[in-house]
């Protein structure tokens, strides 16, 4: 069983014992649930924006610890105010150390874009990112069905909340062309291997729907690369762990940003 089927497997049960703990007519109350959301194209896709979505987690299963102690607040203030487009904030626990106020803290203090970063196999999941503030959510096509993305992304437009959808290979974004998704990510990480080419994103980008918005992930970690990127049609990167490895993310999202303005 490879890392990604581990994390669905485990993610399944986990999504179980929330729903006995956290009914959804719960999750309603929350008071995020009747906000309206921030839209994450229209800031991500804003030609004076940065395009960055400077995203908050504390390790990986690949990287083990990257800033075990960081604080979210500190961190997503600080992103915004180094001039990012959006943010993304990984919510698992069990594999990327997420505590469970890290995206509500994120929203209480930042009017920006939040996506859920997540591994949502389940209707429950979306209900759930809309009551902890969330303008977004993740959805991944090697780990569910087309009919799941589907009825997935119909459901996240009906709470006001935007998809972003993540391929990594020809067939998946094939098979997901005339998805209602509101973005295409190109993930440069295999989820089965972790091993990361930002070539997979250039490689893929002609192919992905001219009307989308277009997402490049994971690998980015200079100026060149998202030079390169944006020449071959990409509006948006999500960069992580090259802002969470130091112990200042948001200094050194600030430094790339700063560097990106001059470019």
């Amino acid at each position: 069983m490879n890392i990604l089927e581990t994390i669905k497997q485990h993610k399944i049960k986990e999504v179980a014992k929330q729903k006995a703990i956290y009914p959804i007519k719960l999750l309603e109350q929350s008071i995020f649930f009747e906000s309206p959301c921030v839209s994450f194209s229209e800031y991500v896709g804003d030609p004076n924006r940065s395009g960055i979505i400077a995203e908050f987690k504390r390790k990986s299963p690949s990287k083990g610890d990257i800033n075990k102690y960081a604080d979210p607040e500190d961190v997503t203030i600080g992103y915004m105010q180094a001039g990012a487009a959006a943010l993304s904030i990984l919510t698992d626990e069990h594999f990327f150390g997420a505590k469970k106020g890290d995206l509500s803290t994120a929203r209480r203090f930042n009017y920006c874009p939040i996506l859920r970063k997540d591994f949502i196999v389940d209707e429950y999941q979306i209900i759930e990112a809309k009551s902890l503030g969330a303008d977004a959510i993740l959805l991944i096509a090697k780990m569910i069905s087309v009919s799941e993305i589907d009825n997935f992304t119909a459901l996240a437009h009906q709470l006001g909340m935007e998809v972003l959808l993540e391929t990594h290979t020809e067939a998946e974004v094939l098979n997901h062309s005339d998805s209602k998704a509101d973005a295409f990510g190109i993930n440069n990480r295999n989820l089965s291997t972790f091993e990361v080419s930002v070539e997979n994103s250039i490689r893929l980008a002609a192919m992905l729907p001219k009307s989308k918005l277009k997402i490049a992930e994971s690998g980015i970690d200079s100026i060149a690369t998202i030079k390169q990127l944006k020449a071959n049609g990409f509006d948006g990167f999500l960069i992580g762990e090259y802002f969470m490895k130091h112990s200042n993310p948001a200094a050194k999202c600030k430094e790339l940003i700063n560097q990106l303005l001059k470019v």
